[in-house]
């Protein structure tokens, strides 16, 4: 029996029709180049005015699946296929171009790609080599770890009550006073910003910074619909600045005052009391990333919090820079308000950090495992920064300047010339060696590099700046 609309359908005959017609080309019974019936064939068949089929043809004429040829007749077109397939499929483009989150710039894709490779030397890694890892530590240590079945199930919001506790007691080193209550475990401190964007801050809000800025490699607050804006910490007029640019909008001021990523600069007391203050009085909460501290090479610095006394800073750390970043283990110290909200904000998101990894961390920290591996990873990344120190030295003195190292993973090296490029990065990518230009960090940055020592082996990091010194002499 011949197909006929059906006046049950809750579609017109004529979107009947198109659909029927639609079928019969994807299915293969109308292949490009079929001549279908004429409008009176087709008029019989399905019941209808000869109007309605024209209806249906100029529709499939107008997505390209029909063709008239003058004298001929109506063709399936050569197209038709694509043309399904199309409008069978999401469009995918559109709803990635779309969609809230920023992408993150071609070099950073690039190199987050191209660092999953074991032949690239990776110059820029902030990342731990594997050889830095306390692998063999970590899983003798499993075997020390009692486990019962609510501590391998979902964490509570604020995470693991053991684990909070023992951060209090850790935390008192730095000078900060804290509950649990006032500590949200977080799945690193990238979790943290991002919960931070989406949890307190309303669209529009700016967020101060300095520049060079680890903020302006990743997204959190650009793809929530927040203003950057920065500034010089240590600017004469800080404090107007801030108020001008603040307004009425709310505000939040992010910063790394030990051990900057990429800089490696560690503030001056004096300049933390100022910030503090100058904050205090605006009502701008601060962003205090600590992820670093723990590996300067031969003190403390007090940090921001320590001096907080009206729940104005939060307060970012991490293992993930000093045990394991596979851990995923952060923690915020905060405000109890804030802490509720933020947790309440997690739950909704990932139920919860790893439980498994909140029961390592809080038996390396209470045991003082943690300790231990950090005095022996101190004195290795400081060999590691002496040896490259030594080739910029003797390789580098004439075409760049830096800092010496004061502890964490970098130098912030700067070229005399303009030539950090696109360019420079390709052709090193090129030769299989990975460095993180300082574009990526400050827009329009064509002097900078940060260079870690941190993950590449010693023949690596020999090699790796070889090539870079070739690079650099042919500019």
């Amino acid at each position: 029996m011949k197909w006929k609309p059906s006046s049950d359908s809750h579609l017109t005959f004529h979107e009947q029709i198109v659909d029927w017609m639609k079928f019969r080309i994807e299915s293969g019974d109308w292949a490009v180049g079929t001549k279908i019936p004429t409008q009176r064939q087709l008029a019989i068949q399905f019941n209808v005015n000869r109007s309605t089929v024209q209806l249906a043809l100029d529709e499939l004429k107008a997505d390209g699946l029909l063709q008239s040829k003058l004298g001929s007749g109506v063709f399936v077109t050569n197209i038709s296929w694509n043309v399904l397939l199309n409008k069978t499929q999401p469009n995918w483009k559109k709803h990635i171009d779309s969609s809230i989150h920023r992408a993150n710039d071609h070099t950073i894709q690039l190199i987050n790609e191209y660092e999953q490779y074991n032949h690239i030397i990776r110059l820029g890694t902030g990342e731990l080599s594997p050889e830095l890892l306390p692998t063999k530590q970590l899983e003798q240590s499993l075997k020390e770890i009692t486990l019962d079945a609510k501590s391998i199930g979902y964490s509570s919001p604020k995470g693991n009550e053991r684990l909070r506790r023992v951060l209090c007691d850790y935390l008192k080193r730095r000078g900060i006073q804290s509950e649990p209550e006032n500590i949200l475990i977080v799945s690193g401190a990238l979790q943290a910003l991002q919960l931070i964007a989406i949890g307190l801050l309303e669209e529009g809000s700016v967020i101060f910074h300095e520049e060079p800025s680890y903020l302006s490699s990743i997204h959190p607050f650009q793809s929530a619909g927040m203003r950057m804006h920065t500034v010089m910490r240590n600017h004469q007029k800080l404090a107007e600045n801030l108020k001008v640019f603040k307004r009425k909008r709310q505000s939040i001021f992010y910063c790394v005052p030990t051990l900057n990523n990429p800089t490696g600069v560690n503030w001056l007391l004096e300049e933390k009391k100022n910030l503090y203050n100058i904050c205090k009085e605006l009502q701008i909460p601060i962003i205090e990333d600590d992820v670093y501290h723990e590996l300067l090479f031969d003190h403390t610095l007090p940090t921001l919090k320590s001096l907080d006394k009206s729940g104005q800073v939060l307060y970012l750390g991490s293992v993930s820079k000093t045990l394991s970043p596979g851990l995923r283990i952060g923690w915020i110290v905060a405000p109890s308000p804030v802490v509720e909200r933020l947790a309440d904000i997690k739950m909704q998101t990932d139920y919860g950090s790893s439980a498994l990894s909140q029961e390592i961390v809080a038996h390396w920290i209470s045991t003082g495992l943690y300790e231990n591996h950090l005095k022996n990873l101190r004195e290795q990344l400081k060999n590691r920064a002496a040896f490259i120190e030594n080739i910029l030295e003797n390789q580098f003195r004439k075409i760049a300047t830096w800092n010496k190292s004061e502890g964490g993973f970098y130098i912030w090296l700067r070229f005399n010339k303009p030539i950090v490029n696109k360019a420079l990065f390709l052709n090193l990518l090129n030769q299989n060696i990975l460095i993180n230009p300082g574009y990526i960090y400050h827009s329009g940055d064509s002097h900078h590099i940060r260079l870690s020592y941190a993950y590449a082996s010693l023949a690596e990091i020999k090699e790796g700046l070889h090539a870079l010194l070739l690079l650099c002499n042919h500019e």
